[in-house]
């Protein structure tokens, strides 16, 4: 058993809400990982499937574990920055209530950082839980129009690319410098949920940083475990308006002046496309609330865009310009 008084190397948060058995299945993944020296902060969102106290039950004697209770469901965002306030951790290592670590998924993001000291984002191999010989994603990357996407989606395990830069971690299962993390103010808290990921990595792009796809660090995701309660249009209108506001808050106006036509278009696209697969009403109310949400944004982008960095090229180099990788889903390697 290890004492909470030794300084943790890693600080794992986990934001749960309703993922049932599979947040047991991702802390007992935990327990045995071969690096040992970290803590597992756990923050509960109200949820009504008593997942929280089901976890605990299987980890309990284990000092790595705090369990917080939140009496609302936060979101993502809110509940990540929460737990990281209080981390111990040089990093932060953020991994979803339904994925479920390979035993040494600590070490190999770890033995990264030391063959990529630059870095400060490290990104996990994603298994479909349901079919281990298929890719759930390889880091997340983003269209310059505005698109982001999860690299490699749906593609076979053999397709997974070498380990090297990709535009941002995906935050089911990543580790950043905690450091970083705090400096940037965390997840922007009126994503709630989703694109937060892609949103944080831009802004620390903005400032000089970059992520590194970790091929060896892997975990076995589930996917979507909340929608079923809080219903799949959810995360459509979520996704939709949050990638409308990370475009404009984040795209250098070198980039963002050109570009933001396509842009429109491409928001025109996905309403087309929501049409045709019933979720014309989701998408719609994203967009409708994209927009809505557009004068706190701009004042948003102009003290992020004051701050900046670095020139505009090479945010542009990070970027994917071939619309074609978009529509494959497929992963690159920047």
């Amino acid at each position: 058993m290890e004492s909470r008084k030794l300084t943790p190397g890693i600080s794992v948060l986990i934001v749960n809400y309703n993922a049932g058995r599979n947040l047991g299945k991702a802390l007992q993944g935990l327990a045995v990982q071969t690096f040992r020296n970290f803590e597992a902060l756990v923050l509960d969102n109200a949820s009504s499937d008593h997942s929280a106290a089901l976890a605990k039950s299987l980890v309990a004697g284990d000092m790595r574990f705090t369990f917080r209770l939140s009496s609302e469901n936060v979101g993502f965002a809110a509940g990540n920055n929460l737990m990281a306030a209080t981390a111990r951790g040089t990093w932060l290592a953020l991994l979803n209530p339904d994925a479920m670590p390979a035993p040494d998924w600590l070490e190999r993001l770890v033995e990264a950082t030391a063959r990529h000291p630059a870095a400060v984002m490290f990104g996990s191999t994603q298994l479909d839980a349901t079919d281990p010989l298929r890719l759930d994603g390889a880091g997340d990357h983003y269209l310059a129009i505005g698109l982001p996407w999860r690299g490699g989606h749906g593609w076979p395990l053999a397709a997974l690319p070498p380990e090297g830069e990709v535009f941002a971690p995906c935050a089911a299962a990543c580790l950043i410098r905690a450091d970083v993390f705090r400096d940037a103010n965390g997840f922007d808290e009126r994503f709630f949920c989703y694109v937060e990921d892609v949103d944080l990595a831009f802004r620390l792009r903005l400032q000089g940083h970059h992520c590194i796809q970790v091929p060896a660090a892997v975990v076995s995701h589930v996917g979507g475990a909340s929608s079923p309660v809080q219903g799949f249009g959810f995360a459509r209108r979520h996704g939709t308006r949050n990638l409308m506001w990370c475009f404009v808050k984040c795209m250098p106006a070198a980039l963002f002046w050109p570009l933001l036509p396509l842009h429109i278009l491409a928001l025109a696209f996905l309403m087309v496309r929501a049409t045709a697969t019933g979720m014309a009403y989701p998408v719609g109310t994203g967009i409708i609330e994209g927009f809505a949400g557009m004068p706190v944004m701009w004042s948003c982008r102009g003290a992020l865009q004051r701050g900046r960095r670095v020139g505009w090229r090479r945010i542009a180099a990070a970027l994917t310009w071939n619309p074609i990788i978009y529509l494959r889903r497929a992963s690159q390697i920047l």
